[in-house]
């Protein structure tokens, strides 16, 4: 069990925070600030799968249809006794529950690539037929709706109607010239629930009525005059009934919901579940994480990893990588002021307890870490005022009760340790510490300044060290963590760097002790080797990947051979090509000068060519000749020397002539010219069809609304658009006339929303001006 003090220490609550502010509910807001580290592995990996799942369907575009919903819990409690029944107001709340319901049973319905969320969310059925009743019950401010029953609506409309022969007569009463001398004001209203009219006092009772209130000022009677009792009483009928049956109605739902009491309540319960997983979804979209393996044997392998506090504040962060395994369950930190040694070992731990609670994490793929029942940390001042602890016996204190909790089970982080008394002694406590707590089995990442714990851990088997890198030559730290070697503190550099005087930096280095001394000259002299080795290796890689180059090259050249030596034979072949057509124009060269000496002989075969191709058209194409018996007026046919069809107007057999009229041209042609109707017309004719042609077109992209009201311009104008946006016309005008304004005004009003509509303008003076509306269509 993780305690709440070491989840506050290691901020978990503002990563739960965050994810929080996700939730589409407050229980599952409430939820997702209480999720905790599990204890099992299969139960952290069930939840990794879900959320997984959950990202894998983002990534494809198709988020959970999650939106606000109401926590359902307290009225479903409410209207379980039986009986009870629960304000209208309390009903609508359902509504928004059951509608994401019914979407999130319709979207994982015929899902198959979602096992877990059909496991954890496939029983989410939305009760429609409860949301159904509901949606027509009530509205969102929780009244009851018309549609709620036949019934009710009947009520409903009698009451409207009674209520407007109530209004009607009180207004023709108070107009009454004998009734009018006697009333305060000509206004109507209600008093008690009953309609009334405000009578002088000292005139009541001339007015025959009943007084129902009376003025602050005592000089108004609110009377109710006789004549509207009647209708009055119905009313008040007709206002019980409707409250009768509105309880009918509620009474009915309750009774629904309290047959599906406990259903409701466990699909709700899936619902919040599946909106927490969704919450941490959404945050590990946000930080780019990545599903961990979680490993039952000790040991963490971070790979680039990040701290999500540090990433959502926008930081830069330098990843993390870092190993603890069996055989070095223990690792000591060390390295200048502000390098990072407590970032480290902050998102080692909080990337523990993010993994154990089934999140993923903010690091590369293939980063473990371990199953484990505790993680105790000592981080920051523990000075205690209240309990007359000074910061050294508080960290005792803390260190102590880690002592006790201590097992193989157990992630310890401890930062700054042996500080706060005498060094010497300090550092002696610490690897007493170290030493234990490794027995013990537990894996522990700790920080130090104190160099007599780096010969310690150097030295002992199962623990290493590790250092924040550090820039000599700028005197800045790297933020990079290094295994294997131990760190310098590099006071001094960075207490001159920030503006210590030389003269005290001097002196400070003067006490500084031999053997210290000595022991950082032999780290700086074991980190200059370390480089040495380092610049060989990359040396050495470089002249691998030299050699690698030219064997490549090699390859490359034999290729590059191979393809001049198949370039230059294409090359060849090409020219042989060249050649032999050039040749070949030659000949064709000659061949023409010798046709050109008979020039005359070759045109004549031509022409006597060009003749036996149009014999042979027309006898692909005979011309059909008519019968002249078979001629008679009003007959039309093709007229060989207008080379256009005509009416014929006149026969004469005898002379073996008719008359007729192409166009409006009229004449007298011989009988053995005509043929066949070609469909040929006048050219004058195909003119004058063009031109009709064109102002019908014209006609097409004009609408006349002049003399319409506006709804009859709208139902006239909508097919017109629609109409000219299907001709793909890009432009249209429509009249309606300058008049009061009103017809223009409701045009151009509904051609502002319309989707067909790209823009309109008032018609230039020749188009009609201010009585036109010339249309852009899209």
């Amino acid at each position: 069990m993780i305690d709440k003090d070491t989840l506050k220490r290691l901020e978990f609550d503002k990563i739960l925070d965050t994810a929080a502010a996700f939730a589409h509910c407050e229980a599952s807001h409430l939820g997702v600030s209480s999720v905790t580290p599990l204890s099992d592995r299969r139960a952290i990996e069930e939840r990794l799968g879900l959320v997984e799942e959950i990202r894998r369907l983002t990534r494809q575009g198709i988020s959970l249809k999650l939106s606000p919903f109401e926590d359902i819990t307290p009225q479903v409690k409410a209207v379980r006794p039986k009986g009870a029944v629960i304000a209208p107001i309390a009903l609508q709340r359902f509504i928004p529950t059951l509608r994401v319901m019914t979407a999130i049973s319709k979207q994982l319905a015929f899902r198959n690539d979602v096992p877990f969320l059909f496991a954890a969310a496939g029983s989410i059925s939305g009760f429609p037929d409860l949301l159904e009743p509901l949606e027509h019950t009530v509205n969102e401010d929780g009244e009851i709706l018309d549609t709620a029953s036949t019934l009710l609506s009947d009520i409903r409309s009698k009451k409207k109607g009674i209520t407007a022969r109530i209004k009607r007569r009180l207004e023709e009463i108070v107009r009454e010239r004998h009734t009018a001398i006697f009333l305060q004001d000509d206004f109507i209203t209600q008093r008690s629930g009953r309609w009334v009219i405000p009578v002088r006092m000292d005139s009541k009772g001339m007015v025959p009525g009943v007084v129902h209130d009376v003025s602050n000022s005592g000089e108004t009677a609110f009377m109710e005059p006789l004549e509207i009792i009647g209708l009055a009483n119905e009313l008040e009928n007709l206002v019980a009934d409707e409250r009768a049956e509105e309880i009918r109605i509620v009474r009915q739902i309750c009774d629904w919901i309290r047959e599906d009491a406990e259903e409701l309540l466990e699909q709700f319960q899936a619902l919040v579940r599946l909106d927490i997983l969704n919450c941490i979804a959404t945050l590990s979209d946000k930080l780019r994480c990545e599903t961990p393996v979680i490993a039952e044997t000790p040991g963490i392998l971070l790979k680039s990893a990040r701290h999500p506090i540090l990433t959502l504040l926008g930081k830069d962060v330098v990843p993390l990588d870092l190993e603890l395994a069996s055989d070095n369950s223990v690792m000591v930190v060390t390295g200048p002021n502000t390098g990072g040694k407590t970032i480290a070992i902050k998102t080692a731990g909080l990337l523990s307890v993010m993994a154990l609670c089934g999140m993923p994490v903010p690091a590369h793929p293939g980063t473990v870490l371990p199953l484990v029942q505790k993680i105790l940390v000592d981080i920051g001042d523990e000075q205690s005022i209240e309990e007359s602890l000074s910061t050294f016996s508080a960290h005792i204190s803390k260190i102590s009760s880690i002592l006790r909790g201590a097992d193989r089970g157990t992630l310890i982080l401890l930062d700054e340790l042996g500080t706060g008394t005498e060094p010497g002694q300090g550092a002696a406590i610490a690897c007493a510490v170290l030493k234990e707590l490794h027995d013990k089995g537990a894996l522990v990442v700790a920080t130090t300044h104190l160099t007599e714990i780096i010969g310690f851990v150097q030295r002992e088997e199962g623990m290493v060290n590790a250092a924040m890198a550090f820039d000599r030559d700028r005197l800045a730290p790297l933020y990079r963590l290094v295994v294997g070697e131990p760190g310098e503190s590099h006071a001094l550099e960075i207490a001159s760097r920030y503006g210590l005087p030389e003269r005290v930096v001097a002196f400070a280095r003067g006490m500084i002790g031999t053997m210290e001394a000595d022991f950082h000259a032999l780290l700086r002299d074991l980190k200059g080797k370390r480089e040495q080795l380092e610049l060989t290796l990359r040396e050495l890689d470089e002249r691998e990947e030299k050699v690698a180059a030219s064997e490549r090259n090699l390859v490359d050249r034999r290729d590059e051979a191979a393809k001049l030596v198949q370039d230059a034979r294409e090359k060849g072949l090409l020219e042989a090509q060249e050649i032999i057509a050039k040749a070949r124009r030659e000949v064709a060269s000659l061949l023409d000068q010798a046709k050109r000496e008979k020039a005359r002989e070759a045109k004549e075969k031509l022409d006597q060519a060009a003749r036996e191709v149009e014999e042979a058209l027309d006898r692909l194409h005979p011309e059909e000749s008519v019968d002249p018996d078979a001629i008679a007026a009003g007959d039309v046919l093709f007229v060989k020397p207008l080379n256009c069809d005509a009416t014929i107007l006149s026969v004469d057999r005898r002379g073996e002539r008719v008359r007729v009229r192409a166009g409006s041209m009229e004449l007298d042609v011989a009988m053995v010219s005509l043929l066949k109707p070609k469909g040929k017309e006048p050219k004058k004719v195909r003119k004058q069809r063009a031109k009709q042609e064109t102002e019908q077109a014209e006609a097409a992209s004009n609408i006349n609304l002049l003399g319409m009201r506006v709804e009859e311009a709208i139902g006239e104008l909508e097919p017109f658009l629609n109409h000219a946006s299907l001709e793909r016309m890009s432009e249209v005008r429509v009249v309606h006339g300058k008049g009061t304004g009103a017809l223009m005004k409701g045009v151009r009003n509904f051609l502002s929303d319309h989707p067909l509509v790209s823009s309109f303008r008032t018609g230039e003076r020749f188009e009609g001006g201010d009585g036109v509306t010339v249309v852009t269509l899209r």
